[in-house]
């Protein structure tokens, strides 16, 4: 865009300050209007269209939100806006961000910082105009009215900087979701750093955010710059955000609210820009009340939040989502012909997804596995708690044995602790289940060992969760309400470990 086309409106009632953010400003070659009130603001806006308005929070006739609330309610106005705010004021930022600016300055304002930002907003603008289809919003299937209007919702939430908090059960897409921002902002060309807090280790978990310095502590054998620095000019998403600890939460406050980072071992804060995008399957505002989340925090993370919709509350979406996943396990497993009959498509319909995507995606691959037939009825499909997916009841056994040397999976195997991926599908049948608590009445048998068959039924859920995800813990975690700590201790604790890592059998 020439700079000569572009029009900026500056609204403060300090004329010292008027003067120098024009200075500033007119160097790049901009076209520049000023105003000291809200009233003038609104009169030189009612003339001109302006690619951005720079405006302070306080005026002699009111707030600059009132302007920026008088824009987003006018449809053919498209000016970028910019607040600045008393410096440390976190509840003005926020407000400002909630009225739709593109961003905000603290006072006192950084001549720099200033132009970089307009140049940002500027460039928002042009590249909006043109902007090309996000290619992770192709990705998200569904044409029904909730993913139209979430669909929308994405694209209005990426052409500002404020935060996102998306918000949705396990497997509904939440990473799908932030990469859509991501490609729809102006941020698109820089980098997208996904990070999954519940699997970082408490102890290195400032190491990793903010970097450090070499030698800044024993196995600090280089620099490394952390996910802030490696996200620089782009998105940080931050992914089960209600994972992180207290402590740790108070660092990330920090470093939210002053765009600086501190790495381990060095003295000085370092200037970082990144959009964050946060997510999680958890209740934060619960959370925050029970002590678990900073309030704080939460505010500042929850800025934009997005909802994303479980599968249960969009079902029309299922004939064309069904397809979307049949295309790719037709083409990883080369059966071309693969595809699924209306009956069972009306099977699948009377289930409830508390998995939600990540479970149908499962459903049909593993159908697709056990199938002889491409064409997939409903006997095909069994769905968790149907009676088709039931089993007897076996005689109780040993932990071990029930996993390793079940009737369904035959005599037991030796060098390996876990079935392999085509058998341990029918480990949950092979495990005795727990009985509902009005059938132990007394002529029912109780357990001899009760700790031994409590371990036998957590060791069968794990197991069927492990499965369920292709033995991805993060999302075997989610599925039980647990974080990767917990699963981790779990499946130590009963010795279930990944085939994958079970040492190759002597030839």
């Amino acid at each position: 865009m020439n700079p000569a086309d572009v029009h900026i409106l500056i609204v403060d009632d300090e004329p010292d300050l008027r003067e120098l953010y024009t200075l500033s400003m007119v160097r790049e070659g901009w076209q520049i209007d000023v105003a000291e009130s809200v009233a003038q603001a609104r009169d030189h806006l009612s003339r001109q269209r302006y690619a951005l308005m720079l405006t302070d929070m306080r005026l002699p006739d009111g707030e600059g939100l009132d302007l920026l609330r008088w824009l987003e309610g006018q449809p053919d106005r498209h000016e970028k806006s910019i607040v600045i705010t008393a410096y440390g004021s976190a509840g003005n930022a926020v407000a400002a961000l909630k009225a739709g600016a593109f961003d905000y300055l603290s006072k006192p304002v950084d001549l720099a910082a200033l132009r970089r930002t307009v140049h940002a907003a500027i460039a928002t603008a042009a590249e909006e105009a043109q902007a090309p289809v996000s290619s992770a919003l192709l990705r998200m299937v569904g044409e029904s009215p909730v993913m139209r209007a979430l669909k929308q919702t994405l694209q209005r939430v990426a052409r500002s900087m404020a935060p996102v908090l998306i918000q949705g059960e396990s497997g509904t897409g939440k990473e799908l979701a932030a990469r859509a921002v991501h490609e729809c902002s102006a941020r698109a060309a820089g980098p997208f750093v996904p990070v999954n807090c519940s699997a970082i280790p408490e102890q290195l978990l400032e190491a990793e955010f903010f970097g450090y310095r070499k030698g800044a502590f024993t196995g600090a054998m280089a620099d490394h710059a952390g996910f802030f620095a490696a996200a620089q000019g782009g998105t940080l998403f931050l992914d089960e955000i209600g994972e992180l600890p207290l402590a740790m939460q108070a660092k990330l406050l920090r470093a939210v609210q002053e765009r600086r980072v501190r790495p381990v071992g060095e003295t000085a804060e370092i200037a970082v820009d990144v959009r964050l995008v946060s997510a999680t399957h958890r209740n934060l505002e619960q959370m925050v009340a029970q002590g678990q989340f900073r309030q704080d925090l939460f505010y500042r993370l929850n800025v934009i939040a997005v909802a994303l919709p479980p599968l249960r509350e969009r079902l029309d979406d299922l004939p064309v989502l069904v397809e979307a996943l049949l295309e790719d396990i037709r083409r990883d497993n080369a059966r071309p012909g693969l595809r699924l009959s209306p009956m069972a498509l009306q099977h699948l319909r009377q289930h409830r997804f508390s998995g939600n995507v990540r479970e149908l995606d499962n459903l049909l691959h593993r159908a697709a596995a056990l199938s002889v037939q491409d064409l997939l009825a409903p006997e095909d499909i069994p769905l968790p708690g149907s009676a088709e997916h039931a089993a007897p009841t076996p005689a109780v056994a040993t932990p071990s044995d029930a996993l390793l040397a079940s009737p369904a999976l035959g005599p037991r195997q030796t060098g390996s602790l876990l079935p392999q991926a085509a058998q341990v599908q029918e480990v949950a049948s092979a495990l005795p289940q727990p009985p509902p608590m009005a059938l132990f009445h007394a002529q029912t048998p109780l357990p001899p060992d009760l700790g031994a068959y409590l371990d036998q039924v957590e060791r069968g859920i794990l197991c069927e969760a492990l499965r369920r995800t292709r033995f991805n813990r993060t999302a075997a975690a989610q599925l039980l309400g647990l974080n990767l700590r917990q699963i981790r201790y779990r499946m130590e604790r009963l010795e279930i470990r990944d085939p994958a890592d079970a040492p190759d059998e002597p030839v």
